[in-house]
């Protein structure tokens, strides 16, 4: 190409169009390369939500979409040149305690994933150029950008509402009950003056929504209470830097899983589940005795309730209650901590640096349980 002096070598080299939604045109040329000129390889990336304007057509059954999540804790390790581990991860064929050896790097290795989170920019600048500095800058330049695309809402007018409930969402989430509640965005607020500018954030997936469920039934979906959901971010690295909690939190033993309520833990196993499992993750509780359970997953045809502990010696009263009110649903309790892998009855304990091992772990658990 003239601009950047790249020959471009059909069926060799791969074109990619960034920001596509701003530009009609490349949009309606997709068609063309795909019947015309197959031996072109084109990807193109956009943020959605943030086009001014439509184009005139769209090339239906062109093109294939994927959805980019940030990167995971496994691909973490992989950035930082920790295959050993991951190979280690990946080789457990059976419900027993990791060893010591393996487990105290693995506990290190996830308060730094907690720091950078997994946006590609900001593990570059840990894993190659082990610069704090540089990471905290490249997290502040994403939501800088992020937020900068706020006011490409269509309605001008959404812009501030927008911006108001992003940086409400650490404050949702260090509440002990982590109900979404428009209030702590505005005094005043109400749902139907805000809601449009949440579900902006939810479709650009820059945030999580997830519904209290009413019972564990199938589809989970069929049993959504509307009015009821929490927020989550889309990383835990944003969330940790738009929290402006320091790095130097890192060597402060347990704080990074267990500070403002854990929220940092919950958003990592959130992002870690939604890499596993089709159905988007919904949570229950009970007000009156209070009982929550972090969250209900479906796997193929059955439903699991899963707990988070940001630490270690953890007990399980809300998995027990609702095995008690939902005994013939429950095939496996699942409770997350920084314990050590095991199988108790029928509560599989996942250490945290294993989440991205979930549905694995659970096909091994249920072996157990069932032989």
């Amino acid at each position: 190409m003239m601009a950047s002096g790249q020959r471009i070598v059909p069926e060799k080299t791969l074109i990619i169009f960034d920001e596509i939604q701003d530009c009609p045109k490349v949009i309606n040329s997709l068609k063309y390369f795909c019947e015309n000129a197959p031996q072109y390889h084109i990807a193109t990336a956009a943020f959605p939500n943030t086009t001014p304007y439509k184009p005139s057509s769209f090339p239906v059954g062109k093109v294939n979409f994927m959805d980019i999540n940030p990167m995971t804790f496994s691909e973490f390790l992989l950035a930082n040149g920790d295959g050993n581990l991951i190979e280690y991860l990946e080789s457990a064929n059976t419900i027993e305690p990791i060893t010591a050896a393996f487990f105290n790097p693995l506990y290190e290795k996830l308060k730094m994933y907690y720091v950078t989170g997994g946006m590609p920019e900001s593990v570059m600048m840990w894993t190659e150029e082990r610069e704090i500095s540089a990471m905290q800058d490249a997290l502040y330049g994403i939501i800088s950008a992020y937020e900068r695309d706020f006011a490409k809402h269509p309605d001008v007018n959404e812009f501030p509402k927008i911006s108001m409930i992003w940086k409400s969402i650490p404050s949702q989430l260090a509440r002990e009950n982590k109900k979404f509640i428009y209030k702590v965005v505005k005094e005043g607020a109400r749902a139907r003056e805000y809601e449009d500018a949440l579900e902006w954030l939810v479709d650009g997936r820059l945030v999580h929504k997830i519904y209290r469920s009413t019972a564990p039934g199938l589809p989970i979906s069929a049993y959504d209470d509307l009015s009821a959901f929490k927020i989550y971010l889309v990383d835990v690295g944003i969330l940790r830097r738009l929290s402006q909690l320091s790095p130097t939190a890192f060597g402060e033993g347990n704080r990074l899983f267990t500070e403002f309520k854990g929220a940092l833990t919950e958003n990592f196993v959130l992002q870690t589940l939604l890499t596993q499992f089709e159905v988007v993750p919904r949570y229950w509780i009970q007000t009156n005795p209070p009982y929550e359970v972090d969250f209900l997953i479906q796997r193929e045809n059955d439903i699991f309730h899963i707990e988070v502990k940001p630490e270690a010696n953890t007990t399980s009263k809300s998995i027990k209650k609702f095995k008690e009110l939902f005994p013939d649903k429950v095939k496996l309790r699942i409770r997350f901590s920084l314990d050590n892998l095991k199988l108790d009855g029928d509560v599989l304990n996942i250490p945290l640096f294993m989440a991205d091992q979930t549905d694995r772990l659970i096909a091994l658990a249920l072996e157990k349980v069932n032989a």
